[in-house]
C-alpha cells in the first residue's frame, strides 16, 4: 500500500505543489495562541509512553471516541491503563474517515515517529511498541519538540494572577523559543458566581501586593499585571467571551456594580454584562497603549452536559458553538475604543461559521490605516480548524478583506503533539490558491503569490504581533 501521508499530501495540482515545496514548507512556526503547560516546557517534560502524550486532554479525540460508542471508562477512566485507552483509540480511528482526526493522527503518527502504518485494531500493538520505542529517544522531549518543528515563538494562556515563574525558567535555559504569556483576564468579569469571583479579586489584590477595595483598585491591579506581563514578553490579550458585552458602561455604574459584587450581593444579568463592557474596553485601551493586540474568542457554548461537567469538569469535550447573533455587540465595543482613538490591533474569532461574513464585513469598518491588516479574521478556530472550516474562512476573508496580511495558523492546543496542524493548514493554504492559479483566477506568478503565502505561514504575524527579538 502507498503512503497515505505522502509527499504531496492534500496538494492536487502542480501550482498547489510548487507552492507548498518551494514557498511553504520549511517556514518557522509562531504558535501565537495555545494552551501548553508553560510548567511542562520549562521542566522539559517527557512522556512514559505515546498514550499518555496522544491522548492526555485531547478532548477532539474524546469525543469521537463516545460517538463510537467506547464507555468513559476506555476514555478518561482513572483504572484504565494508557494501552487501554490506545486500543480503544486504535477502534475508533478506522470510523473517522472525513474527520480530520483521521488526517491529524497520521500526521502525528509520520511527523513525530515516522510511522506510516494505518492506526486499526490490527495495527495497534505494532504501532504502541514502535511508537514506544522511539520515545526513549533524547528527541522527545517538551523542549525537543519546539526544536524539531523550528517553533520560534509559543504563546500561552495565562491569568493576570499568575506568577509566570515558568516562563522566567525557559527563558533562561537558552532554548532557541521564545515562551511568551497571554493576558487573559476573564475571571475579572465572571459575576454570575460572586464566591468564586471575590476570591480570584483577593488572589489578585495577593498577587499585586495590594488592597482591592473600590473598582480603581481593581484597575490598578490589573494594571501591574499587564504592566508585568508586558515586561515578560507578553504582547497579546487573550477573552474566551460566552457572551459578548453589547452593553456601555459609566465608571460611575462600573463602580456600584462592584461594590454590589464585593459585598456578595447578587448583580443582574444586565449588570455583568456592563461590568464585562467595561473591563474589556480597559483592557483594550491598556492594550492600545502599548501596542499589544486583542483576541475575541466569540461563539462558544460551553460545558452543555452538566452531569459530565460535574464528574468532569471544564474542557473535556463538552463544549459546542453558539448561535446567538454578535456583529452588534462587536461593532458597539469596538466602536467604544475607536471613538478615543484607542482601538487596539484585534483578532474576531469565531467558533460559529454562519458568522464569518459579518465579522468580516464588520472588521473593514475599523481598518485604520496605522497597521496592515490592524483588524483580523482570525484562523479556523476549535470545530472549525478542519478542511472545510478553514476554507470557508479563508474564503471570507479573501472576498471581502485582505488575505495578504492574515497572521495565519495556531494550535490553540493542549498537546505537544499538535504542531502538524501548521502543516495542515499550510498545504491547504497552497491548495486553494493553486487552484486558483490553475483556474487563472490569480496569476501564475510565483514570486507575487509565492511571498504571501511564506508571510502568511510566518512572518506576518511575528510582524503584526512584534515578537521580533
Amino acid at each position: 500500500m502507498s503512503e497515505f501521508i505522502h509527499k504531496d499530501f492534500l496538494l492536487s495540482t502542480k501550482a498547489a505543489r510548487k507552492l507548498y515545496h518551494d514557498y511553504a514548507d520549511g517556514e518557522p512556526i509562531c504558535d501565537y495562541h495555545c494552551h501548553l503547560s508553560p510548567q511542562e516546557v520549562a521542566n522539559d517534560k517527557r512522556w512514559d509512553n505515546i498514550g499518555e502524550m496522544w491522548l492526555g486532554g485531547d478532548h477532539y479525540k474524546w469525543r469521537a471516541m463516545r460517538a463510537c460508542g467506547i464507555p468513559e471508562s476506555s476514555i478518561t477512566g482513572k483504572e484504565t491503563t494508557w494501552k487501554q485507552k490506545f486500543d480503544a483509540y486504535a477502534k475508533t480511528l478506522p470510523n473517522a474517515l472525513r474527520n480530520p482526526l483521521y488526517h491529524w493522527s497520521h500526521l502525528e503518527l509520520k511527523r513525530y515517529f515516522d510511522i506510516d502504518t494505518l492506526l486499526s485494531p490490527k495495527t495497534a500493538d505494532k504501532i504502541w511498541k514502535e511508537a514506544n520505542e522511539r520515545l526513549q529517544s533524547p528527541e522527545f522531549s517538551a523542549q525537543n519538540v519546539l526544536r524539531k518543528f523550528d517553533v520560534r515563538y509559543v504563546g500561552t494562556t495565562d491569568d493576570p494572577i499568575d506568577s509566570l515563574e515558568y516562563h522566567k525558567q525557559f527563558a533562561a535555559s537558552g532554548h532557541p523559543t521564545r515562551m511568551v504569556p497571554t493576558f487573559r483576564p476573564d475571571k475579572a468579569t465572571k459575576l454570575a458566581n460572586l464566591s468564586a469571583w471575590n476570591q480570584w479579586v483577593e488572589a489578585l489584590a495577593a498577587r499585586a501586593n495590594q488592597e482591592i477595595q473600590s473598582l480603581g483598585d481593581l484597575l490598578a491591579a490589573l494594571k501591574q499585571r499587564h504592566d508585568f506581563f508586558h515586561d515578560m514578553g507578553a504582547r497579546l490579550s487573550d477573552h474566551g467571551l460566552d457572551v459578548m458585552p453589547g452593553i456601555d458602561c459609566t465608571e460611575a455604574e462600573a463602580e456600584a456594580i462592584f461594590a454590589k459584587a464585593r459585598k456578595g450581593s447578587a448583580v443582574s444579568e444586565k449588570e455583568e454584562e456592563q461590568f464585562g463592557f467595561f473591563i474589556l474596553r480597559y483592557v483594550g485601551q491598556l492594550n492600545a497603549a502599548k501596542g499589544w493586540t486583542m483576541q475575541l474568542h466569540l461563539a462558544a457554548l460551553r460545558n452543555t452536559n452538566a452531569r459530565m461537567m460535574e464528574k468532569l469538569g471544564p474542557d473535556t469535550g463538552y463544549d459546542s458553538l453558539d448561535d446567538v447573533p454578535v456583529a452588534r455587540q462587536v461593532a458597539r465595543f469596538m466602536d467604544s475604543l475607536s471613538s478615543t482613538n484607542e482601538l487596539p490591533k484585534t483578532i474576531l474569532y469565531t467558533v460559529n461559521p454562519s458568522q464569518f461574513y459579518s465579522l468580516a464585513v464588520l472588521m473593514g469598518n475599523f481598518q485604520d490605516g496605522t497597521v496592515e491588516g490592524k483588524i483580523q479574521l482570525g484562523s479556523g478556530w476549535w470545530h472549525m480548524d478542519t478542511l472545510d472550516g478553514m476554507t470557508k474562512q479563508i474564503d471570507t476573508l479573501s472576498s471581502v478583506g485582505l488575505l495578504s496580511p492574515f497572521v495565519g495558523m495556531l494550535t490553540d492546543s493542549r498537546s505537544f503533539l499538535s504542531y502538524p496542524r501548521h502543516e495542515y493548514f499550510r498545504r491547504l493554504l497552497c491548495e486553494i490558491l493553486g487552484q486558483d492559479i490553475e483556474k487563472g483566477l490569480v496569476p501564475a506568478d510565483y514570486d507575487l503569490v509565492g511571498d504571501m503565502v511564506r508571510r502568511i505561514c510566518y512572518s506576518n504575524a511575528t510582524n503584526y504581533f512584534g515578537l521580533k527579538a
